[in-house]
């Protein structure tokens, strides 16, 4: 299990009372939000995971003492939110691009005829070709 954690700041002053906007000092672009402390920290968990799941480890971001977050901090509740960046990796839908491809017409038709899938063939086709 490959596990990071990171103090967070969660912070409703500028929301209704109980809404929090999370932010991660040590983790540039984390922010999400969340009615209640646990949808929060649960919200921030899947924010840290989203960006961190595909950082080398000896890249990630060292994170910064919380005593000295919560200190810089007093009006705010700083706490720990931890992620499980091996199954956010997991759930984490890679992005899908459109490629317009030329193919003789005749194996296009029989293709067709047989109910080929063009983008799942070209697709194993290329994870084969490049494994």
């Amino acid at each position: 299990m490959s596990v990071v954690v990171y103090p967070a700041i969660l912070d409703d002053s500028e929301n209704e009372k109980g809404y929090y906007t999370v932010t991660f000092p040590d983790v540039e672009g984390a922010i999400t939000d969340g009615r209640g402390e646990g949808k929060a920290m649960a919200n921030g968990s899947e924010v840290l995971g989203a960006l961190l799941y595909d950082v080398p480890k000896d890249q990630l971001p060292v994170p910064t003492d919380i005593e000295s977050i919560r200190k810089n901090n007093p009006d705010k509740l700083v706490v720990p939110i931890f992620a499980d960046l091996e199954k956010a990796k997991l759930e984490t839908k890679p992005a899908t691009v459109k490629k317009n491809t030329t193919i003789p017409g005749d194996l296009a038709y029989k293709a067709e005829q047989a109910g080929i899938n063009f983008s799942k063939t070209l697709t194993e086709a290329l994870q084969h070709k490049l494994a």
